[in-house]
Protein backbone atom coordinates (compact mmCIF):
# COMPACT_ATOMS: atom_id res chain seq x y z
CA UNK A 1 0.00 0.00 0.00
CA UNK A 2 1.66 3.39 -0.94
CA UNK A 3 1.75 6.06 1.36
CA UNK A 4 -1.42 7.89 -0.34
CA UNK A 5 -3.74 5.27 0.15
CA UNK A 6 -2.54 4.77 3.58
CA UNK A 7 -2.69 7.92 4.63
CA UNK A 8 -6.51 8.13 2.89
CA UNK A 9 -7.56 5.00 4.61
CA UNK A 10 -6.21 6.57 8.00
CA UNK A 11 -7.94 9.39 7.58
CA UNK A 12 -11.25 7.44 7.32
CA UNK A 13 -10.65 5.76 10.06
CA UNK A 14 -9.74 8.11 12.43
CA UNK A 15 -12.98 10.47 11.03
CA UNK A 16 -15.24 6.82 12.45
CA UNK A 17 -13.75 6.77 15.12
CA UNK A 18 -13.63 10.72 16.22
CA UNK A 19 -17.30 10.42 14.79
CA UNK A 20 -18.08 7.48 17.12
CA UNK A 21 -17.03 8.79 20.47
CA UNK A 22 -18.97 12.05 20.36
CA UNK A 23 -22.52 11.09 21.63
CA UNK A 24 -25.25 13.25 21.05
CA UNK A 25 -28.46 14.34 23.04
CA UNK A 26 -30.92 11.25 23.09
CA UNK A 27 -33.61 13.77 21.71
CA UNK A 28 -34.10 16.95 21.34
CA UNK A 29 -37.32 19.07 21.12
CA UNK A 30 -36.92 21.67 18.08
CA UNK A 31 -39.81 24.12 19.06
CA UNK A 32 -38.26 24.53 22.61
CA UNK A 33 -34.56 24.72 20.95
CA UNK A 34 -35.74 27.75 18.61
CA UNK A 35 -34.99 31.73 19.51
CA UNK A 36 -32.25 33.14 20.76
CA UNK A 37 -28.93 31.85 22.43
CA UNK A 38 -26.09 33.81 23.49
CA UNK A 39 -22.72 32.03 22.89
CA UNK A 40 -21.00 31.97 26.31
CA UNK A 41 -18.00 29.68 25.17
CA UNK A 42 -16.49 28.11 22.09
CA UNK A 43 -13.79 26.90 20.18
CA UNK A 44 -12.43 30.08 18.51
CA UNK A 45 -13.36 29.66 14.46
CA UNK A 46 -11.49 31.68 11.58
CA UNK A 47 -15.07 32.61 10.21
CA UNK A 48 -15.45 34.24 13.74
CA UNK A 49 -12.45 36.07 13.94
CA UNK A 50 -14.32 39.72 13.15
CA UNK A 51 -16.03 39.11 16.49
CA UNK A 52 -15.09 40.76 19.58
CA UNK A 53 -18.12 40.10 21.55
CA UNK A 54 -21.80 40.11 22.40
CA UNK A 55 -22.13 36.73 19.85
CA UNK A 56 -25.35 35.42 19.47
CA UNK A 57 -27.85 32.58 17.27
CA UNK A 58 -31.32 33.29 16.88
CA UNK A 59 -33.32 30.07 15.21
CA UNK A 60 -36.52 30.09 13.78
CA UNK A 61 -38.77 28.13 11.20
CA UNK A 62 -38.00 28.31 7.54
CA UNK A 63 -39.63 26.80 4.66
CA UNK A 64 -39.78 23.35 4.00
CA UNK A 65 -38.72 22.68 7.31
CA UNK A 66 -35.19 23.78 7.45
CA UNK A 67 -34.05 26.25 10.44
CA UNK A 68 -33.28 29.71 9.76
CA UNK A 69 -29.94 30.83 11.12
CA UNK A 70 -28.61 34.42 12.39
CA UNK A 71 -25.80 34.24 13.75
CA UNK A 72 -24.21 38.15 14.73
CA UNK A 73 -21.68 39.70 16.94
CA UNK A 74 -19.82 42.76 17.38
CA UNK A 75 -17.23 43.98 15.77
CA UNK A 76 -14.23 45.67 16.54
CA UNK A 77 -15.45 49.02 14.53
CA UNK A 78 -18.99 48.94 16.62
CA UNK A 79 -20.93 47.35 14.28
CA UNK A 80 -22.46 44.23 14.18
CA UNK A 81 -21.46 41.14 11.47
CA UNK A 82 -24.45 39.61 10.36
CA UNK A 83 -24.53 35.56 8.69
CA UNK A 84 -27.62 34.10 7.58
CA UNK A 85 -27.59 30.48 7.11
CA UNK A 86 -29.87 27.51 7.20
CA UNK A 87 -29.92 24.57 8.78
CA UNK A 88 -31.67 20.87 8.39
CA UNK A 89 -31.93 17.91 10.88
CA UNK A 90 -30.17 14.66 9.34
CA UNK A 91 -31.54 12.49 12.48
CA UNK A 92 -35.08 12.94 12.52
CA UNK A 93 -35.00 9.95 15.28
CA UNK A 94 -33.43 12.42 17.72
CA UNK A 95 -33.29 15.92 16.00
CA UNK A 96 -29.07 16.20 18.10
CA UNK A 97 -27.62 16.23 14.18
CA UNK A 98 -28.24 18.88 12.12
CA UNK A 99 -26.11 20.18 8.80
CA UNK A 100 -25.58 23.95 8.90
CA UNK A 101 -24.63 26.27 6.07
CA UNK A 102 -24.01 29.40 5.19
CA UNK A 103 -23.87 28.99 1.24
CA UNK A 104 -26.68 30.26 -0.77
CA UNK A 105 -26.08 30.22 -4.63
CA UNK A 106 -29.01 31.26 -7.23
CA UNK A 107 -31.24 31.17 -4.10
CA UNK A 108 -30.59 27.49 -3.14
CA UNK A 109 -29.30 26.73 -0.08
CA UNK A 110 -26.14 24.69 -0.73
CA UNK A 111 -25.54 21.69 2.32
CA UNK A 112 -23.16 20.11 0.47
CA UNK A 113 -20.62 23.41 2.09
CA UNK A 114 -22.04 23.29 5.18
CA UNK A 115 -20.87 22.20 8.78
CA UNK A 116 -21.81 19.77 10.98
CA UNK A 117 -24.53 21.36 13.77
CA UNK A 118 -24.49 18.18 16.63
CA UNK A 119 -26.40 18.84 19.93
CA UNK A 120 -24.34 17.10 22.42
CA UNK A 121 -26.31 18.00 25.80
CA UNK A 122 -29.47 20.54 26.57
CA UNK A 123 -30.59 21.42 29.58
CA UNK A 124 -34.35 19.89 31.16
CA UNK A 125 -35.28 23.53 30.85
CA UNK A 126 -33.68 24.73 27.75
CA UNK A 127 -31.50 26.75 29.66
CA UNK A 128 -28.13 26.33 28.15
CA UNK A 129 -27.06 23.60 25.34
CA UNK A 130 -23.59 22.01 24.19
CA UNK A 131 -23.18 21.91 20.74
CA UNK A 132 -20.10 20.35 18.65
CA UNK A 133 -18.78 18.27 15.87
CA UNK A 134 -17.63 14.66 15.33
CA UNK A 135 -14.57 15.78 14.51
CA UNK A 136 -14.35 17.66 18.11
CA UNK A 137 -12.96 20.67 16.28
CA UNK A 138 -15.52 22.28 16.79
CA UNK A 139 -17.64 23.71 20.39
CA UNK A 140 -20.23 26.17 21.35
CA UNK A 141 -21.57 26.66 24.88
CA UNK A 142 -25.15 28.64 24.44
CA UNK A 143 -27.13 29.77 26.93
CA UNK A 144 -31.04 31.42 27.05
CA UNK A 145 -28.98 34.62 29.03
CA UNK A 146 -25.61 36.09 28.53
CA UNK A 147 -24.65 34.58 32.25
CA UNK A 148 -24.45 31.56 33.12
CA UNK A 149 -23.34 29.95 36.92
CA UNK A 150 -20.29 28.43 38.32
CA UNK A 151 -22.02 25.22 38.08
CA UNK A 152 -23.14 24.77 34.02
CA UNK A 153 -19.37 26.45 33.58
CA UNK A 154 -18.26 22.95 35.07
CA UNK A 155 -20.69 20.70 33.86
CA UNK A 156 -19.95 21.99 30.41
CA UNK A 157 -16.24 21.26 31.12
CA UNK A 158 -16.62 17.77 32.19
CA UNK A 159 -18.74 16.86 29.51
CA UNK A 160 -16.89 18.20 26.57
CA UNK A 161 -14.31 16.43 28.08
CA UNK A 162 -15.80 13.36 28.61
CA UNK A 163 -16.32 13.53 24.01
CA UNK A 164 -12.88 13.76 23.59
CA UNK A 165 -12.62 17.75 23.63
CA UNK A 166 -9.09 19.52 24.96
CA UNK A 167 -11.22 22.05 27.30
CA UNK A 168 -8.24 24.27 27.07
CA UNK A 169 -9.01 24.91 23.74
CA UNK A 170 -12.66 26.47 24.48
CA UNK A 171 -12.31 29.62 25.80
CA UNK A 172 -15.20 31.73 27.27
CA UNK A 173 -16.98 34.52 25.41
CA UNK A 174 -17.05 38.05 26.08
CA UNK A 175 -21.02 39.28 26.30
CA UNK A 176 -22.21 42.25 28.06
CA UNK A 177 -23.49 41.22 32.17
CA UNK A 178 -21.56 37.82 31.31
CA UNK A 179 -17.33 37.23 31.18
CA UNK A 180 -15.35 40.32 29.84
CA UNK A 181 -12.48 37.98 28.78
CA UNK A 182 -11.24 34.52 27.16
CA UNK A 183 -10.52 32.10 29.47
CA UNK A 184 -9.46 28.38 28.85
CA UNK A 185 -12.81 26.65 30.06
CA UNK A 186 -10.61 24.64 31.82
CA UNK A 187 -8.38 27.03 33.29
CA UNK A 188 -12.05 28.92 34.31
CA UNK A 189 -13.32 25.41 35.95
CA UNK A 190 -10.05 25.08 37.95
CA UNK A 191 -10.51 28.46 39.36
CA UNK A 192 -14.04 28.05 40.44
CA UNK A 193 -12.81 24.92 42.35
CA UNK A 194 -10.61 26.76 44.30
CA UNK A 195 -13.20 30.16 44.42
CA UNK A 196 -10.85 32.20 42.96
CA UNK A 197 -13.15 33.70 40.16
Amino acid sequence: MNKIKFAVLLSGLIGVIASASVITAPHVDLNRYLGKWYEVASIPQSFQRQCTGNTTALYSYSKGGRIKVINSCDTANGRRSVALGRAEVVDSMSNSKLKVTFVKIFGQWIFAFGGDYWILDVAPDYSYALVGDPSANYAWLLSRTSKVSNAVYVYAEAKFRSEGYNTCKILTSVQTGGISARIPLCKLVKAASAAEF
